[in-house]
Order: C-alpha cells, then sequence, then structure tokens
C-alpha cells in the first residue's frame, strides 16, 4: 500500500542517516541468488540474537553496496542478505508470527533479490530539510527513468523504475524508488572480466555521475552471472 511504502521509505532513510543499514544473516548461492522460503528465516528470538552478535559485519557488508550519488541520491543494491535482512526486520518490528503473513513478506520482497542477469536496487532521494525536499521531489519528476549504469566499452543501461507500481504523481516523485538495471550478456561478460562501470543520472535538474570504487563493484559483481 502506499501507506506502507511511505514507512519503508521513512524507515530505509533513517537508517541510512544513522550508517547502520544492515545486511541478513545469510549466505549467496554462488552467483545464483534463489528466491528466499520460511526455511531461510529465523525466528524472532534467534534473529534478535544473530543480529546483536553480528552487527559490525552486516553494517559492513551493506555499506559495501552502497553508492552516493551527489549529495542527495544514494543507491543500495540489494542482494539476498540484504533483501532477507529486510524481511526479517519486518517481521520483528511488525510481530509477524502467522505462516500467511510470513508469506506475504516474501512475496513482497523476494523479487528484488536480483537474478543473475540484473542489479537491482533501492533508490532514496534525501533532503534534510522538508521544504527543501518538497521543492525538489517537484523538480526530480521521472529522475529514477534518467538513472544509469555504464560499463566500459558498452551502451548506457537506464533503470526500470518501479515495477510494483508508480511512485510518483504529476506534482512530484517519490523519495524512495525500486531500480532494475538489465544488463545484456556481452556487458555482463564485460563485467566479469573486470571493466570499470559508471552510476549516473542525465535528469535535467540532476545531472550526476561516478565511477563506482572498486571494492563496491566487487560486491556488485558477484550478483551477476555470464
Amino acid at each position: 500500500s502506499a501507506a506502507r511504502a511511505l514507512n519503508e521509505a521513512r524507515n530505509s532513510a533513517a537508517l541510512h542517516a544513522t550508517g547502520e543499514r544492515q545486511a541478513a544473516p545469510t549466505v549467496q548461492l554462488g552467483n545464483i541468488m534463489a528466491h528466499l522460503t520460511h526455511s531461510d528465516l529465523m525466528t524472532l528470538e534467534a534473529y534478535s540474537k544473530y543480529l546483536k552478535e553480528n552487527k559490525p559485519k552486516l553494517i559492513a557488508h551493506r555499506r559495501a553496496r552502497t553508492v552516493h550519488l551527489g549529495d542527495h541520491i544514494t543507491l543500495q543494491f540489494e542482494d539476498r542478505e540484504t533483501i532477507q535482512y529486510q524481511i526479517q526486520e519486518m517481521l520483528r518490528v511488525e510481530k509477524i508470527f502467522e505462516e500467511e503473513g510470513i508469506q506475504s513478506e516474501l512475496d513482497a520482497y523476494n523479487p528484488l533479490i536480483p537474478d543473475g542477469s540484473n542489479w537491482k536496487a533501492t533508490m532514496l532521494i534525501e533532503y534534510a530539510d522538508i521544504n527543501e525536499r518538497r521543492r525538489e521531489l517537484a523538480r526530480l519528476i521521472d529522475v529514477e527513468d534518467r538513472m544509469f549504469v555504464e560499463v566500459e566499452g558498452h551502451p548506457r543501461v537506464y533503470a526500470i523504475a518501479d515495477e510494483d507500481l508508480d511512485r510518483e504523481t504529476d506534482e512530484k516523485t517519490s523519495a524512495v524508488h525500486f531500480l532494475r538495471f538489465e544488463l545484456p550478456a556481452a556487458t555482463r561478460s564485460a563485467l566479469l572480466a573486470g571493466a570499470g562501470v559508471k552510476l549516473g543520472c542525465d535528469h535535467t535538474n540532476y545531472p550526476q555521475h561516478i565511477e563506482i570504487a572498486p571494492e563496491q563493484l566487487a560486491a556488485l559483481v558477484k550478483d551477476i552471472r555470464a
């Protein structure tokens, strides 16, 4: 729902601001990320204990997959671990125990796990001042569709945004979007061979691009298979 999307956006922005976006307690299965099932999830008690014992490791995983584009846009590239964290947090916060409720969370979040041919990311537009944020969101309509990755020697790949529902209106864009960068086979091969990557935006009101740092790119290449 719209209310839930807004709540998730607030939670994501708050976690990002504190530097404590955390990954989930799961191990990636090679280069192929299987969807999560009930059996992958911890009980609330076990998850709470795991989180206390592994917090630094989880924070490091999350940060390695976070890319800032300019001062106001952040992309959190998701993987199986980050998505399990999101599910476990929803179960914990909303105290969900019933099988139907757990399955609902799995159904909502599993599509955000990359498939081996793509990168998937949560995009946050962040302005600390509420009036500035309102003004800029009005100026940045369609910004999510102008996000791209450019692998060295290959054409830009523009994001496919918000496939579950439209998150902008005629008056403003949303502060949170979900992006998929679908990478052609030749582009994936170049990535696996060590090509560099730019992340960028060519929206008129937010022209930015950066080289993804080697340590971040090393984490993202693990999402890709030839």
